[in-house]
């Protein structure tokens, strides 16, 4: 199968370290292709970049048809409207690390970046139902891009975030709460001895389970195709034709 794992951002050197994540844990006979937009925001942190975002996640699409998607952002930014778009499974990180958190711990936690994204991410717990297995929302306080910058020390405060967790939330897993976490989740479940989940590798194998199993996304209901229509201006290269999906 073919797999194409949509970092929304435009940081190419997150794109890459999310493609390495990927291709860790997918099978033999899995293609992983990991993109980027061209256009949008360097990173997603809160509501306002996340508008920017979802075109671009559109257009690839659009791009490269595949056999599933993962969107690769721990808000899943734009899933409604990706599972929109194609009836290929689409699989957001957040929501496919909350589901494989509560099936391997009691209560888990989830420790993201800036606290402005704690909101979008306690939204999207409630929305899945899974609000009550989680302890906590944590923001280590670590802009996105320091994740990417040489020397930083990120993965130092995201680790002291995850020991609080554990001893003030008594939380027994750890979710890491943004796709540029992903190369830190086995050193970290190491360091904690507790399981650390990176929503990349989790939603990769959940996209190639519904695969296996033959299971599409409906088209009935809220996930049903677009409606044909003529956007205008910029956006008039993403108008729907009646009936579209990838």
């Amino acid at each position: 199968m073919r797999i194409l794992v949509i970092n929304p951002n435009t940081t190419a050197s997150m794109t890459a370290k999310i493609g390495e994540a990927a291709a860790s844990v997918a099978s033999s006979a899995t293609q992983i292709v990991a993109v980027n937009p061209a256009d949008g925001p360097p990173s997603i942190e809160g509501y306002f970049d996340e508008v920017f975002a979802i075109p671009g996640i559109i257009a690839e699409m659009g791009k490269a048809p595949a056999d599933a998607y993962v969107i690769a952002c721990f808000d899943d930014t734009g899933l409604d409207a990706a599972r929109c778009a194609t009836d290929a499974p689409v699989i957001g990180i957040g929501e496919a690390a909350f589901h494989m958190a509560s099936l391997v711990a009691g209560k888990f936690s989830v420790v993201t970046t800036l606290a402005r994204s704690v909101p979008a991410i306690e939204h999207n717990l409630a929305k899945y139902g899974l609000a009550s297995r989680c302890a906590k929302v944590r923001s280590s306080e670590v802009a996105v891009l320091e994740l990417e910058r040489p020397g930083s020390n990120a993965r130092h405060r995201i680790s002291q975030e995850i020991a609080r967790a554990i001893s003030e939330d008594r939380a027994e897993a750890i979710v890491l709460g943004c796709a540029g976490m992903a190369d830190l989740a086995h050193s970290l479940s190491e360091e904690h001895g507790v399981p650390v989940l990176d929503g990349v590798v989790c939603a990769v194998t959940l996209a190639e389970s519904l695969f296996k199993v033959g299971l599409k996304t409906s088209k009935i209901g809220g996930y049903a195709a677009p409606r044909g229509k003529r956007f205008a201006g910029m956006f008039a290269p993403l108008s729907p034709t009646e009936a579209e999906v990838v």
